[in-house]
């Protein structure tokens, strides 16, 4: 009887042995498994810093009033320092330099060289910018030729459908005239036996010399007494004879004025932001839809994003598959709008600035905008400055509206360049020559790096290194050495030394010793940053591919129509060979 009463007993205590083990086992798990996640999870900062890393969206900026303590965190402070250093709106030295695009007296006069019965036709590409630079090359390459050149005509069949004439554009009489001296120009193609004559058509390579012209196109007209260029962008070397390269000025600054429409108009924009401000900065966003699509950059909108961007892409079939981590590294990628306005904040350009945008269709509209606006809250655009009756004339045409945005980016105390493309190099080199007047381009291969690392650093530290690496990035005299980059963007030749003798120009000065050896310090520094830079961009634009041809997208600030049937086999001549 006892023996049975003890086995239930038994049996409950052998199990409860077994329990207790086991529930710490488990316990001990739990446990151990809490330690793991709360070393492993990030931190609510980190998630933070991760954000600012990748995405636009669904962001606010932390603006803390001055007098609060400085943290660890990024935080923009309400207000600017005063940049003690600089002047905000002037560049260093720049009353030393003036533009000087005058003949010299080896360079005859154009009645006495033009040849007769020689006619020289050109078929410009791309939006007004790059148009602009292929007018300019024409009229030096008919004087190559000791052509008669015809006033080129403008591309009405690429995507960025403008049907305007080069009359609706630019004031055609004033072009004839003021180049009458350099090179004949006629409006049209003169009637032979009550005929107009058939040019012969033919393309000259990119970056042809005064060489490569007489061996290509010159024997041309023994045969054929018009000859037309055609897709003639990028077909004149950089570097040319003095004379040529000055003739160039001639053309770009002073022969190519816009029509009395389209300077009434932008002359109006120009008073009505004087009227808001002493100052103001023109800011050429370039963050549209076909941009961000062509460059393979990611903003980190998610599916949303890469949808939206990966039906753009489509109409480039052959497009190569970029790694947009690495395009953002090395700085190939435009700067958001808030990151644009973190680099002027960081520059010295205070909260009241007021800033004029040049832009079209900004992807992602407001939500993208709103950081921008945080940061500069007085912000215009041409829609804002005017009314749609006033603008009524211009909108539907892309090169009007374009030249529009020129004329007010070109009037601004100072100008800043979200990416290096037509407009932006032409208009660099038109305010290097009339004054050297401020014209600000991020440096975006270390900027990149320092914006997505921002939020390991203070306002102050992050200030600073801004200013550092904007050395040589200002638009101040001598920030390239003579012959690098464009011509268009660093006119050297028509741009010359004040001296108490006579005015030498920046290319034929000799290097000197500087008396000053903070100056000739920083001197250095800028060659040494200018030089890699243009180095690697060099190297870009030797390659036959998407880099050096991004100009044409970044040529403007009107998007592309993609709802329009855009052909596929266009892609070669978007992307100018």
């Amino acid at each position: 009887m006892d023996g049975h009463r003890r086995r239930p007993y038994q049996k409950h205590n052998r199990f409860r042995y077994l329990l207790l083990p086991a529930i710490s086992a488990i316990s001990g798990a739990i446990l151990l498994l809490y330690f793991l996640l709360s070393f492993l999870a990030p931190s609510p900062d980190h998630l933070h810093h991760l954000g600012h890393h990748t995405s636009f969206h669904d962001k606010s900026i932390d603006i803390v009033d001055d007098t609060s303590k400085v943290s660890s965190v990024f935080k923009v402070p309400t207000s600017s320092k005063i940049i003690s250093e600089r002047d905000l709106w002037t560049t260093s030295r720049s009353e030393f330099y003036f533009g000087c695009s005058s003949a010299s007296t080896q360079f005859p006069k154009a009645p006495a060289v033009t040849r007769p019965n020689r006619y020289l036709l050109i078929a410009t590409s791309g939006g007004l910018n790059q148009q602009r630079t292929g007018i300019t090359d024409a009229v030096v390459a008919a004087r190559i030729l000791n052509a008669t050149l015809v006033v080129p005509k403008l591309d009405k069949k690429s995507f960025w459908k403008d049907a305007s004439t080069f009359s609706e554009i630019f004031d055609v009489d004033w072009f004839i005239s003021h180049l009458s001296k350099d090179v004949k120009i006629i409006r049209e193609l003169p009637h032979k036996g009550g005929r107009k004559w058939s040019p012969y058509s033919t393309r000259v390579p990119r970056k042809c010399n005064e060489r490569c012209y007489h061996i290509r196109v010159l024997p041309l007209f023994s045969k054929k007494r018009a000859v037309q260029l055609s897709k003639f962008d990028f077909r004149l070397a950089n570097n040319l004879e003095t004379d040529f390269q000055k003739l160039r000025c001639r053309v770009n600054y002073h022969a190519l004025r816009f029509t009395d429409a389209i300077i009434t108009m932008g002359q109006t924009l120009v008073n009505r932001m004087r009227n808001v401000g002493k100052h103001f900065v023109a800011l050429h966003l370039r963050f549209e839809p076909d941009m961000l699509a062509f460059s393979g950059c990611y903003y980190g909108g998610g599916e949303k994003e890469i949808r939206q961007l990966s039906k753009i892409r489509k109409r480039w079939k052959t497009l190569h598959i970029s790694d947009p981590e690495k395009e953002r590294r090395q700085g190939r990628c435009p700067l958001t709008p808030e990151e644009v306005g973190l680099v002027l904040r960081a520059l010295g350009y205070g909260k009241d600035t007021n800033i004029y945008v040049a832009s079209g269709e900004v992807f992602g509209g407001n939500e993208t905008l709103n950081p921008l606006k945080a940061l500069f809250p007085n912000i215009y655009s041409k829609e804002t400055l005017a009314t749609k009756q006033e603008l009524e004339p211009f909108t539907p045409f892309s090169s009007r509206m374009a030249a529009l945005d020129f004329m007010v980016c070109d009037e601004s105390d100072v100008f800043v360049t979200n990416n290096n493309g037509n407009m932006a190099k032409i208009l660099a080199g038109r305010r290097r020559y009339f004054g050297h007047k401020p014209t600000i381009r991020p440096n975006a291969k270390t900027l990149s790096r320092l914006l997505m690392d921002r939020e390991n650093m203070t306002w102050e530290e992050f200030s600073t290194q801004v200013q550092e690496h904007q050395v040589g990035f200002m638009g101040a005299p001598n920030e390239a050495r003579p012959g690098r980059g464009e011509f268009h963007e660093n006119p050297t030749s028509c741009i010359c030394e004040k001296s108490k003798n006579k005015p030498k120009t920046i290319s034929s000065l000799p290097r000197k010793a500087s008396d000053n050896k903070v100056d000739e310090t920083v001197d250095v520094f800028i060659d040494k940053i200018r030089n890699s830079y243009n180095e690697e961009e060099e190297e870009d634009e030797d390659k036959d591919g998407i880099v050096s041809n991004l100009n044409y997208f970044l040529n403007d600030t009107n998007v592309v129509d993609f709802s329009t049937g855009y052909e596929e086999t266009e892609l070669e001549e978007l992307l100018s060979d």
